[in-house]
């Protein structure tokens, strides 16, 4: 057990820094130029992304004081809600959008294959957001032979890494390294390419994603052959999808082909996809788009376009290359369903002990890689008998019980003096398990919350210092300004003591529950309850009805 308490200790704690964002602008410039994304000339430039990093003075000056961390605030509301009204965000001319490449290809200093890679990578994340691999594996990817078109490579190749089976239309090859690199990296992993001869006229039957990667902002004019027939099938089929016969989807990459970049589907019978990613900044025409799922892309452009051309976008959420723009489709909640596919929980396979059988799945799940995997939800009730649940960490497991730590005056702590039972709840989603954990609550001994509480990191110390938990505060700048005196006040290296205030809980296990998502719902569910058989403590195992 010694070494879950290990893996307790590198759990993670997530942060959330709220950025500032520049000042809305609509950006309405209708001059015409040709850069990176052209048909007829592929060479210039890519764009796509947004903010660059913030430095740590920069995160300083933001919480400088309590006003500008409210000021913070509203800016954070702002943002949430420019991700929501479409007429908040910044839209690009395409003389601007090809602006913003020669910048970005010019003073600083990235190379089109830098940016494209990007883009690309880009484009396969927001697909994966959407379109589940399990459900709309097959992927056509229809390249045109400018930049647009390498953007569609890029999007294939990492589209194979995420699990789908992509397959490449390239029917302009452009004969440059760049491009020639890219159908080599292709071809080395077996995807393969397609004539459009070799095409099915009606591509719903062979594809669930088509990806449209032909034209970029730069093109101008009427598509020519064969692309003025591809982007026919692509109109099609979307009216084959509007009599519900077909479900493939159509994901345009930052402009759809065939639309004018300012003015959009000025015929009204041109592409409509369901999913446009927007590259940098949406360009004019995104404001006719209506598909369910918009996103933009990149997460690369510095602070220095971002004054230049005055861009209101929204932040990007943690790590992600993409991010939503507009209102996410309508969803029927009670149509929302997971068909699980599992192996079989079998008595016959399980461990007689559940302790070893929790170790087990835990082991399994910190080997899936699933986020902070002892997150547990803790179930607590008063003498009322109303419950209460939170999520917590635990932060230890060994035969005599569960072990979290927490304030000895919050809610949960006042509820387990008043009833010292509670129920825990694990749920890895990843692998469609969970346990429940139902038994008596006692307090740690000091000395083990001693040695638990310095073996946090400083800033956990002077949290638990800092909060009251559970009772009624002001305003997040009380926080702040009692963590900064006493940051101050141990600044020299000082032992922190604990608070008397603060410790550990440990729940003996009266009962266990191990749950295995299966198919049409005929889940797993296997029950540990103690009994006595020749004066020893033996688990019973008892299959439940899910």
């Amino acid at each position: 057990m010694s070494k879950m308490r290990s893996l307790m200790r590198k759990s993670k704690t997530m942060t959330c820094l709220l950025t500032q964002l520049p000042p809305f602008r609509t950006i309405n410039s209708t001059n015409n130029f040709r850069s990176y994304r052209s048909h007829q000339n592929p060479c210039p430039i890519l764009l796509s992304g947004l903010f660059g990093p913030i430095s740590s003075s920069a995160n300083r000056r933001y919480c400088s004081s309590s006003s500008e961390v409210r000021k913070m605030g509203d800016k954070a509301v702002s943002s949430l809600q420019n991700l929501q009204n479409p007429d908040s965000l910044s839209y690009l001319s395409q003389q601007e959008a090809s602006e913003v490449d020669e910048i970005l290809m010019g003073p600083l200093g990235f190379s089109v294959d830098q940016l494209m890679e990007l883009a690309g990578l880009s484009v396969a994340s927001a697909i994966a957001e959407v379109y589940k691999s399990t459900e709309y594996n097959r992927v056509l990817a229809i390249c045109g032979p400018g930049n647009n078109g390498g953007d569609g490579l890029v999007a294939a190749r990492h589209l194979h890494h995420f699990g789908y089976r992509p397959i490449v239309c390239y029917p302009k090859r452009t004969p440059k390294p760049l491009y020639n690199g890219l159908v080599t990296q292709l071809e080395s992993l077996s995807v393969p390419f397609l004539s459009v001869e070799d095409l099915p006229m009606d591509l719903s039957n062979d594809f669930d994603i088509l990806v449209d990667a032909m034209f970029g902002f730069s093109f101008h004019g009427t598509p020519r052959p064969p692309f003025d027939d591809l982007i026919q099938r692509l109109v099609c089929l979307q009216n084959l999808n509007q009599t519900y016969q077909k479900s493939s989807v159509i994901v345009s990459i930052d402009i759809p082909s065939g639309w004018h970049v300012e003015e959009g589907d000025i015929s009204g019978k041109g592409i409509k996809p369901h999913m446009l990613v927007s590259l940098t900044a949406p360009k004019l025409c995104a404001k006719k788009f209506s598909g369910p799922h918009h996103f933009l892309g990149g997460r690369f452009v510095p602070p220095s376009i971002v004054d230049k051309f005055k861009l209101q976008l929204p932040p990007y959420p943690g790590t992600s290359m993409c991010v939503r723009i507009g209102k996410p489709p309508q969803i029927d909640i009670s149509a929302l369903r997971e068909n699980y596919v599992s192996p079989e929980l079998l008595e016959e396979r399980v461990f007689f002990d559940p302790f070893d059988q929790f170790q087990k799945w835990f082991d399994d799940a910190v080997a899936a890689g699933l986020k902070e995997p002892n997150a547990m939800a803790l179930s607590t009730a008063g003498k009322d008998g109303k419950p209460s649940s939170r999520m917590v960490l635990l932060k230890g497991v060994d035969k005599d019980g569960f072990v979290w730590y927490t304030n000895y005056e919050s809610q949960k702590a006042c509820e387990i003096s008043e009833n010292p039972h509670a129920s825990l709840l694990f749920y890895w989603g990843g692998l469609n398990r969970q346990v429940r954990v139902e038994g008596s609550v006692q307090k740690v001994s000091d000395e083990e919350s001693e040695q638990y509480f310095h073996s946090r990191p400083k800033g956990s110390q002077i949290g638990a210092i800092v909060s009251k938990q559970s009772t009624v505060i002001p305003g997040r700048h009380v926080l702040h300004q009692e963590y900064k005196e006493l940051e101050k006040k141990f600044s020299d290296g000082s032992l922190i003591p604990k608070p008397k205030h603060w410790g550990g809980y440990r729940l003996k296990p009266e009962s266990f529950e191990f749950w295995q998502g299966q198919q049409s719902r005929l889940h797993d569910r296997l029950r540990y309850t103690p009994k006595e058989i020749d004066g020893r403590k033996v688990w019973k195992i008892d299959r439940l009805a899910p």
